[in-house]
Parts: structure tokens; C-alpha cells; sequence
């Protein structure tokens, strides 16, 4: 038999208790939380996610406000 912590009987037992105390709902809400928040880390230490596109509105945006007009300059 396996000993520890993490065995197959001890976390049925961790997550019946979490069940008896959270209840179902607040249940699915903080494992939602703590998915979103373990994404966000990742992300932030990877630079790009994955799921996120690359935004090319922006370099277009920049690039047309840094051209001026011959008003401007004066």
C-alpha cells in the first residue's frame, strides 16, 4: 500500500471534508479562482500566453500618432 500524504484514500477524504464545509457551489468558485489565478502566473513568467492573440491594433495605432503634420512641427 502506498503511505503518505497523497494517497488515493487521503485526498477522497481531504475532499469530501472541503465538500462538507464549501458546499458544491463556493466549491466550483474557488477552483475557478485558483485556475485563473495558476494561468495568470504562468503567463506572466512566459512573456506570451498561448491563448492570447497578438495585438496589431496597436503597432497601428503607434505608428500613425508618430507622424505629424507640418502644423504640428512649428
Amino acid at each position: 500500500m502506498e503511505r503518505g500524504l497523497f494517497a488515493p484514500m487521503h485526498l477522497l477524504v481531504i475532499l469530501i471534508i472541503c465538500l462538507l464545509i464549501f458546499g458544491p457551489k463556493k466549491l466550483g468558485e474557488l477552483g475557478k479562482g485558483l485556475g485563473e489565478g495558476i494561468r495568470n502566473f504562468k503567463s506572466s513568467l512566459g512573456g506570451n500566453d498561448a491563448n492570447s492573440k497578438p495585438n496589431s491594433t496597436s503597432a497601428t495605432t503607434n505608428s500613425t500618432s508618430s507622424t505629424t503634420t507640418p502644423e504640428e512641427k512649428k
